[in-house]
């Protein structure tokens, strides 16, 4: 049925999903878990779209029609459940950002998808989930909502993992990560209601373009050799924090400069002082909460945003991440010692400063602390 409409869309499908992988190998990572499942998705989607394809070439009795519907349909079914599998395995990743769960959140499909597959071969026989007649016409069984609720329940069980880990997402994740169920949930209703059409994997691809948008915009934003916002990022969100402060609301900044960061880089070589920059990131983020907001200033100079309005708290924070330094340089993992200058300071709404010029305030503060430093150091040199 529909033959013709079918291969249309979803060749049009696929061209879609060509377009995002030749933009993707220019973002992804070789050895990124995340990227790694996000292709394999693209990939698969392809694969299903094709068999797809064969699957509708029902109501002729030609030799090639046969064969051609009865392998498309029997591949439709065994595949079905891996794409959102791949998609459950992606948004746990994308969420948690621990592997080892995620590998074993794997294992676990497979054993699960093993079990179905392996029902499909009474199934075929018995026509539960779907059978062929003699006119070469596919018919629904009458179990053929058992894939239907393995699929769903796979989509569903991603949709819970994002909705309860929302507070360490940010905003344009969530909603991505939450948004792509949507598509495929609908195009299930569809195709149920409107039988001989393809929805499902056409609304996929759907779900991959809101998915890959959102990777493009995470990276004209992220720092690459840090992993934390860059400058860009920086000046919109603080931008975005002034002009949304209010009373109750207040925030404060950290501008963090790295003491000796030359010495590092020239003693020890560039790649050295990349790992450091990339420790200095960990470092922050791990005596941080994870809806703080971090940021390469440029160099090696970090910015932190965080919701404190109170000098005493923010002078906390500031004692808690040199307490952090402090214990990262006596555990010795490296032959230098990670030291900051700071400044820091609670915005005051009723100053109107602009975002640049807040900037300019912490930066000054900093240097300041970062003369202090070296007046020291020339003392201890001249002892």
């Amino acid at each position: 049925m529909n033959l013709g409409y079918n291969i249309i869309l979803n060749i049009y499908s696929i061209l879609i999903i060509v377009i995002i992988h030749l933009n993707a190998r220019k973002l992804f990572k070789k050895d990124s878990l995340s990227d790694k499942l996000f292709l394999a998705i693209l990939y698969l989607n392809v694969l299903m779209l094709g068999v797809e394809i064969l699957s509708r070439f029902d109501g002729d009795v030609s030799v090639i029609h046969i064969v051609f519907n009865r392998v498309g349909n029997f591949l439709v079914f065994l595949t079905n459940p891996i794409l959102p599998s791949l998609w459950l395995l992606y948004v746990h990743y994308q969420v948690l950002r621990d592997e080892k769960k995620t590998r074993k959140l794997f294992k676990k499909l497979c054993a699960m998808y093993a079990v179905y597959a392996v029902s499909l071969a009474p199934s075929r026989i018995f026509g539960w989930y779907y059978y062929i007649d003699q006119d070469n016409v596919y018919h629904r069984g009458p179990y053929f909502f058992v894939p239907v609720v393995f699929t769903v329940s796979l989509l569903l069980a991603a949709f819970a993992i994002t909705l309860a880990n929302r507070a360490n997402l940010e905003k344009s994740r969530f909603l991505s990560l939450i948004f792509v169920a949507v598509p495929p949930v609908i195009g299930i209703m569809l195709q149920l209601r409107f039988y001989g059409i393809s929805f499902v994997l056409n609304s996929v691809v759907i779900s991959l373009l809101i998915v890959f948008l959102n990777i493009q915009k995470h990276s004209m934003y992220t720092d690459h050799l840090t992993g934390v916002s860059n400058r860009k990022m920086l000046d919109e969100y603080l931008e975005e924090r002034v002009c949304s402060c209010a009373g109750e609301r207040g925030f404060s900044a950290i501008l963090i400069d790295i003491n000796n960061f030359k010495y590092i880089n020239d003693t020890y070589g560039h790649d050295t002082g990349d790992n450091a920059l990339v420790t200095v990131a960990k470092l922050l983020r791990s005596c941080l909460r994870d809806g703080d907001f971090v940021a390469r200033f440029g160099g090696d100079e970090f910015c932190i945003i965080v919701d404190v309005s109170d000098e005493s708290d923010l002078e906390t924070l500031v004692c808690r991440i040199r307490n952090c330094f402090d214990r990262y340089n006596k555990s010795g993992a490296n032959l230098y010692e990670l030291r900051f200058s700071v400044g820091y300071a609670v915005y005051d709404q009723r100053s109107h400063k602009s975002a640049e010029e807040f900037l300019k305030q912490i930066d000054t503060l900093m240097y300041k602390d970062k003369q202090s430093f070296r007046n020291k150091a020339q003392i201890n040199l001249g002892s």
